[in-house]
C-alpha cells in the first residue's frame, strides 16, 4: 500500500479509502490509485479493514449443484444484484446431501458472512439451529416451507406439479405416471413426487405409476431408463410427469428409439424450462419456475434486509408458468 501512495502521490490512507467505494475520495484520486494499484499489480488486503468495520462484504449461498442450468441461473441473478453493493457471492454446494450441507453452513458461518442464503426448507436439525443462531439474515429459497428461518423467496413444487395433473386429467387423460429421482435426496423432487400423488388423488386415479430413477440430480440416461421400465411394466401410460426436463428428454429418446409416438401414443413433461426442452424434437412442454428471477428477488432483499428497510421476515411467493408445447399435443 505505502508503494501504491507514493507512485500515486497521496497518503496511505487515502490509497485505503479509495479501494473502499462508502468512503469519500475524490473520482479524479481514486482513478490514480487504481491505476498506481494496476501498474504494480496491487491487491488490497482487506482483512484488517474488515475486522474494525465488522463486515465481509459476501453473501454465502449453498446450491444442490453446480452444474444445473436452474441453480446457476439463480446464483447469476443473485450475483448480479449484488454486485452494484460491492458484494460478492461465497458459493458452496451441497451435492443434495442435508448433512453435507450441515457441515457447509457451520464452514461459511466462521467467514462471517453478511447474509446466509440456503436453497429448499428441509435441513438437519444442527443445521437449523445453526441458521437461527447466526444473527444474520437467513433466506431459504426454491420452496416455501411451512416453518421457515426467516426470509423465504421460492414457490411450492408440489402445487406446480399439481396443475400439470389437473391440466392433463381435464385433456381426458387418466393413466399418468411420474420418473423422479431418490426422495430422500432431493427435497424439491420429493415434492413434486407428492404433488402428483396428492392431484391423482384428489381427482380419484391411480397414483401408483411411480418410477425411481436414482440418486439426483437425474441425469438423460436415467430418464431414459425409466421411461423403459415404465412401458415394460405399464404399457398403457398415457402421459408421464418427469422431475426435470433433463430426465424428460431422456425419457423421450428413449420413446423414438422403441417407436413410441410422442405425443400420439404418450406424453412427456418435464420440469425447469431447460434450454434442451425448447430445441428438442417434440418440444417438451415443461414449467418455469423462473430461476432467475428466485436470484434477483433474493438480491433485493438481502439490500433490503441489510439496510434496515425490511424488518420482518419477509415470504417472497414465485409463481411458476405451465408451458404446454409439442410433447403434450
Amino acid at each position: 500500500m505505502a508503494d501504491v501512495a507514493r507512485l500515486a502521490g497521496v497518503s496511505p490512507m487515502t490509497v485505503s479509502r479509495a479501494f473502499r467505494t462508502d468512503r469519500p475520495v475524490s473520482a479524479a484520486t481514486r482513478r490514480a490509485i487504481l491505476k498506481a494499484a494496476d501498474d504494480l499489480g496491487y491487491v488490497f488486503d482487506s482483512t484488517a479493514s474488515n475486522l474494525r468495520s465488522q463486515r465481509t462484504d459476501f453473501i454465502a449461498v449453498t446450491i444442490p449443484s453446480i452444474n444445473n442450468a436452474n441453480f446457476a441461473e439463480t446464483v447469476r441473478g443473485l450475483s448480479d444484484g449484488l454486485k452494484p453493493r460491492g458484494l460478492q457471492v461465497l458459493l458452496g454446494y451441497t451435492d443434495y446431501d442435508m448433512a453435507e450441507e450441515e457441515h457447509l453452513i457451520g464452514q461459511l458461518l466462521r467467514r462471517r458472512p453478511e447474509a446466509v442464503v440456503v436453497t429448499g426448507g428441509r435441513h438437519t436439525p444442527r443445521a437449523r439451529r445453526l441458521l437461527e443462531n447466526a444473527d444474520i439474515p437467513v433466506v431459504e429459497i426454491w420452496d416455501l416451507p411451512d416453518d421457515p428461518i426467516g426470509h423465504v423467496v421460492g414457490f411450492s413444487n408440489a402445487r406446480a406439479v399439481q396443475g400439470m395433473v389437473d391440466h392433463f386429467v381435464a385433456r381426458g387423460l387418466t393413466r399418468i405416471g411420474f420418473i423422479g429421482g431418490d426422495a430422500t435426496r432431493d427435497t424439491r423432487g420429493a415434492d413434486r413426487r407428492a404433488g402428483f400423488v396428492a392431484a391423482m388423488q384428489a381427482q380419484g386415479l391411480d397414483a401408483t405409476r411411480l418410477i425411481a430413477a436414482g440418486p439426483p440430480p437425474i441425469s438423460m440416461r436415467e430418464g431414459a431408463d425409466a421411461m423403459a421400465r415404465l412401458l415394460e411394466t405399464l404399457p398403457d401410460t398415457q402421459a408421464v410427469i418427469c422431475v426435470s426436463d433433463l430426465s424428460a428428454f431422456g425419457a423421450l429418446t428413449e420413446c423414438q428409439r422403441r417407436g413410441v409416438e410422442v405425443p400420439g401414443r404418450v406424453w412427456i413433461a418435464g420440469f425447469g424450462d431447460y434450454e434442451i426442452a425448447g430445441i428438442a424434437v417434440p418440444a417438451l412442454t415443461t414449467i418455469n419456475p423462473f430461476p432467475r428471477e428466485i436470484g434477483t428477488r433474493t438480491a433485493a432483499l438481502i439490500l433490503d434486509v441489510l439496510d434496515g428497510r425490511q424488518c420482518t421476515p419477509a415470504r417472497l411467493a414465485i409463481s411458476p408458468d405451465l408451458l404446454l408445447r409439442q410433447s403434450t399435443g
